[in-house]
């Protein structure tokens, strides 16, 4: 089985704009997960530098909160941006013909291979569908290990959705996508990663405008 190109060299590559051995190109042409990991640290880098850059949003909140007129206008733009951000992350997968174009535009300007995305094949199973769980929330079954009562899972909450308070009946990690989540007093951003231990409680887990994240976790989970 080919291994996996670790995170750690995809963020080194990412934060300092470095090229890929040739091995490591060649493994792209074969791997989408490693190029949906390698997008994914371009995104993590990229909002590390925005963070970094961005000074003033303790003084903005602060006048925002004084601002009755500003609250107004920060209500009708969150509506906006909850219409948005609802949206399956399956949308934002260009289809083959683009990915193509790209790809060929790509291969001109540097000299390279174009990266195909491979087509599917009549043998492999189709793509897990979507299933509504409980009002606002969403998963997408990946995998399931009965014999260690594991599951991996996408999972996705509306804006506005709570999950249930639960106790984590064995190691749960999670990584979030896109969106924003809440679990107790933490706040977290896309491409964070959550651990939680067994025997942990989770007392509360919400989002405003909505998420999508990556689980893996117990399937003997305790609601409370």
């Amino acid at each position: 089985m080919q291994k996996h190109i670790i995170t750690e060299r995809l963020l080194e590559v990412a934060d300092k704009e470095i090229r890929f051995t040739e091995s490591e190109f060649n493994h792209f042409k074969k791997c989408n997960a490693c190029l949906l990991a390698y997008a994914q640290c371009i995104l993590q880098v990229a909002r590390t530098r925005a963070r970094a850059k961005c000074r003033t949003i303790p003084v903005v909140e602060a006048r925002i909160s004084e601002c009755a007129e500003c609250q107004q206008e920060m209500e009708m733009l969150r509506q906006i941006i909850r219409s948005f951000v609802s949206w399956p992350i399956d949308v934002l997968r260009p289809s083959e013909s683009l990915w193509g174009r790209l790809a060929q535009r790509i291969s001109a300007e540097t000299g390279t291979p174009p990266l195909l995305t491979p087509s599917r094949r009549p043998e492999q199973p189709a793509k897990p569908e979507w299933e509504e769980v409980a009002p606002g929330i969403s998963v997408q079954m990946l995998a399931t290990d009965r014999e260690k009562n594991r599951a991996s899972m996408l999972v996705r909450l509306e804006p506005g959705t709570d999950y249930p308070p639960h106790c984590h009946a064995g190691a749960e990690e999670l990584h979030l996508l896109h969106g924003e989540l809440m679990v107790d007093d933490r706040k977290f951003y896309p491409g964070d990663f959550i651990h939680a231990e067994a025997g942990s409680v989770d007392h509360r887990v919400w989002s405003e405008a909505g998420c999508t994240c990556f689980l893996m976790t117990s399937t003997k989970d305790i609601i409370l």
